[in-house]
């Protein structure tokens, strides 16, 4: 079969296209014919950087969504022709995060979904949504799950409360569906007006250029009549922290999402310490919140956002329009 690996890090010329032996399915393991990849954030930075725990080489891409052509002695829930989603920890069913969880990530420490096949766990897929192609799929597993975790599983996000989304991607996106969804309003930050207007097309209620108010969160607390957000999805880190906590109410939620500042920098705790400000760390979801989301997705038959779809051949430019940061929702590659 073909797969892309990242052969070694620092730029996208180790991200190769190449051949592998042909999968086996194992006792209690389902064979998928992968038809649809999505791009994280998480994904250009394995190409760049060594993490602990990730294999070298590696074939990247946690998200994934195809059709199962073979299953292992044991199976019982699945069969050959069902159209499946990969989730992103192949060890976390349900409950809270565990440290042995976190240890199955696809794409880091497991070989990903860039490949024409993947064997995974009987447990690690779950059921397309019927209304989707397996492009829009294969956006579900990492974006949607982790803004669904904190708004909705975490959050339990009220009609009414105010949510505030930095940026434009996939992430960011699905928050924005999913606050809509539950009668919030969205505040949302960009460099780029023509994102803004995409964003107000998709149902942003309040958008703020952070070149022209470089000090956003003034802004912010002008639309909330110096209340702040109930929410915020803090993807920055450290970079635009300080930022968010000025930005959301005494007794508010910053979920702290994302490194797209980088891993350096500090945030002044004080903040977090008078306005008794919620700090959640979240990191993606478990099947079971998986699960549920998807049902929701069905009876609203939510349409991903999807920037450009690439072919399997095509899979560096795809990358390289994730490094590029030009992008407004996902980035797919077709396989």
């Amino acid at each position: 079969m073909k797969a892309w690996q990242i052969q070694h890090r620092g730029s996208l010329d180790g991200l190769k296209l190449v051949d592998l032996p042909d999968l086996k399915v194992g006792p209690g393991e389902v064979l998928v014919r992968i038809r649809g990849v999505a791009l994280n954030y998480r994904d250009l930075l394995a190409t760049q950087i060594e993490r602990p725990g990730w294999l070298t080489p590696l074939i990247p891409c946690s998200d994934g969504a195809g059709e199962i052509v073979a299953v292992g002695e044991g199976v019982t829930q699945w069969k050959p022709g069902n159209r499946v989603v990969t989730c992103f920890f192949q060890g976390w069913e349900a409950g809270p995060i565990s440290r042995c969880a976190v240890r199955a990530d696809l794409g880091g420490a497991l070989h990903g979904v860039l490949a024409e096949y993947i064997c995974l766990r009987e447990n690690g897929v779950v059921e397309m949504p019927e209304h989707m192609s397996f492009e829009e799929a294969s956006t579900l597993p990492c974006a949607a799950l982790t803004a669904w975790n904190a708004l909705i599983e975490k959050g339990s996000l009220r009609a009414g409360e105010i949510v505030l989304l930095l940026g434009t991607g996939g992430v960011s996106m699905f928050a924005l569906q999913f606050a809509k969804m539950h009668g919030a309003e969205v505040i949302i930050t960009s460099s780029s007006n023509t994102k803004l207007k995409r964003a107000k097309q998709i149902g942003a209620d309040h958008v703020i250029n952070y070149r022209e108010f470089p000090d956003w969160q003034v802004r912010v607390n002008e639309l909330t009549v110096n209340a702040g957000v109930d929410h915020v999805m803090e993807v920055g880190g450290w970079g635009t922290l300080e930022k968010s906590l000025e930005s959301v109410r005494y007794g508010g939620t910053v979920y702290f999402l994302g490194v797209l500042t980088g891993f350096d920098g500090k945030a002044n705790p004080w903040q977090v310490i008078v306005k008794s400000v919620n700090v959640r760390g979240i990191y993606v979801g478990n099947r079971q919140s998986f699960v549920s989301m998807n049902r929701a997705i069905s009876q609203h038959r939510l349409a991903p956002v999807i920037d450009r779809t690439y072919e399997f051949a095509d899979a560096r430019e795809a990358f390289a329009l994730m490094e590029s940061r030009a992008h407004v929702g996902k980035i797919v590659v077709r396989v």
